[in-house]
């Protein structure tokens, strides 16, 4: 058990002391003792019969499976959609530069055909008409299509990135649902104590009333507070289905499938400075990855264009089966069956507008690559900055809503010894246990402020795979 689960068992363990038993009770206090025990009974009892139901309605919903936050994140990952489009993509990205560098690739092709010639013999491409032929053409030198070949191979890479930020926003979602619902559920279970402590207050109220030392608007007051629990809890189980709804279809489990879980700590790494933060998150932020790959690609397409007032070199050859019956014999002095050239074709640019216009438009598509990727950049460096000093603060807020629930809980120890004592009413106990649930609610809400501010820094650093692996 890490510190983190040690604090909440401790915790615990000191929300649920029930009032020791009283050494001495004096004639006064004994019927207020007497109220104590009543009280604490139907109290235990109530929450018996909660775990009761609950279990009967674990017995009819289908079958329960106990996940570790560990093991969700994994089961996400096996099942998730997004990554398999993801990789689909990157799939694809990675055929069409294939197909780009097929051009420089041998290339082969063969044919025939029946046409009628009259007069000298040509095809309607100004060739001559052959029985059979075979060509072959592989491109040497162009530097445009190679341009564009190491850009398509630059922007299969960003794809490649694409997977990964796929994968870690895939963490970060399951991760934040696993543990909003053990938050919630912790919570919901603190609430129905809320509600059994409300109706109490309302119950003493309403016979203070009835004894005329109470007026009707302490009566209304307690019955509104007990509304607006009812209202929360009714809040967080409509938050608790969708939570696990929504844990179900990540994980790609059965409807029916009930899921169990359990407070969990993020893995713990170790303490960073600002700057440390920051040089982790250049080297290794996934979104700062793809601009400089896009930037990359776009200098390498530049880079081919400016090639293209160079000379392109082609690798043909061509092979021809001819016959008599196209009249070779007539046209020409020597008829020859077999006809074969091989060669290089080479294409020398003289002027070409084309050429300069894609060379402006390559060194302007460059210069918005330039100024994204350091945008990105100076914007990643603020949020880490800002992610690195709201997790500090986070921090702080769960250790003052922690010392606030410690002092909620001994506040509460003390009243119960005073109750014991005949020294104050039940209203006034009740009202304390409702303070330290609320601290209690207060606690969790914080702690999970601070697992959120984590993930994200996590996330800015590129640190997620590493934890979870």
């Amino acid at each position: 058990m890490n510190k983190s689960m040690q604090g909440w068992a401790l915790l615990s363990d000191r929300s649920a002391a029930s009032p020791g038993r009283p050494a001495r009770l004096r004639p006064r206090a004994a019927e207020t003792w007497r109220a104590g025990i009543l009280c604490g009974a139907l109290f235990f009892a109530g929450a018996a019969a909660l775990r009761a139901q609950s279990l009967a309605a674990e017995g009819t919903a289908g079958p329960v499976e106990k996940l570790t936050l560990r093991r969700a994140v994994g089961l996400a990952l096996q099942n998730s959609r997004e990554i398999a489009l993801a990789r689909v993509q990157y799939a694809v990205s990675q055929k069409a530069a294939g197909l780009d560098r097929a051009q420089f690739r041998p290339n082969l092709y063969t044919g025939s055909g029946l046409a009628y010639t009259k007069g000298f013999p040509q095809t309607p491409g100004g060739g001559p008409p052959t029985l059979f032929n075979l060509s072959y053409v592989q491109t040497m030198f162009n530097g445009p299509l190679r341009g564009e070949l190491r850009a398509a191979d630059e922007r299969s890479e960003i794809q490649r990135l694409n997977v990964e930020s796929t994968r870690d926003a895939v963490i970060v979602h399951t991760a934040l649902a696993y543990l909003e619902l053990a938050k919630v559920r912790h919570s919901l279970e603190l609430l129905r104590r809320e509600r059994e402590s409300a109706q109490k207050i309302v119950d003493v109220t309403r016979e203070r009333l009835s004894a005329g030392v109470e007026l009707p608007i302490e009566v209304t007051r307690a019955e509104l507070s007990r509304a607006r629990i009812e209202q929360r809890i009714v809040h967080l189980e409509g938050r608790e289905d969708t939570l696990e709804a929504d844990l179900r279809n990540l994980m790609a489990l059965p409807s029916d499938q009930r899921i169990e879980v359990t407070y969990e700590d993020l893995p713990a790494g170790a303490d960073q400075s600002v700057r440390q933060l920051l040089d982790q998150a250049v080297a290794n932020n996934i979104t700062l990855k793809q601009a400089e790959a896009e930037r990359r690609a776009r200098a390498q397409r530049l880079k081919g264009e400016k090639q293209g007032y160079w000379p392109s070199v082609d690798l043909v050859s061509q092979y021809g089966l001819f016959t008599r019956f196209n009249h070779f014999d007539r046209f020409f002095n020597r008829f020859q069956r077999n006809n074969l050239n091989v060669g290089l074709e080479v294409k020398i640019p003289i002027f070409s507008a084309r050429t300069s216009a894609a060379v402006s438009l390559a060194r302007a598509d460059l210069n918005a690559a330039e100024i994204e990727a350091h945008t990105k950049r100076n914007q990643l460096e603020i949020d880490v900055r800002r992610q690195a000093h709201m997790t500090r603060e986070v921090d702080l807020a769960r250790e003052v809503a922690r010392l606030e629930l410690e002092l909620a809980q001994e506040n509460l120890r003390v009243l119960q010894a005073q109750f014991q004592e005949g020294r104050i009413g039940l209203r006034d106990l009740e009202k304390a246990r409702l303070e330290e649930h609320d601290s209690w609610l207060n606690f969790l809400d914080a702690d999970y402020q601070r697992q959120q501010a984590q993930l994200e820094l996590l996330r800015s650093t590129g640190q997620l795979a590493r934890i979870f692996q």
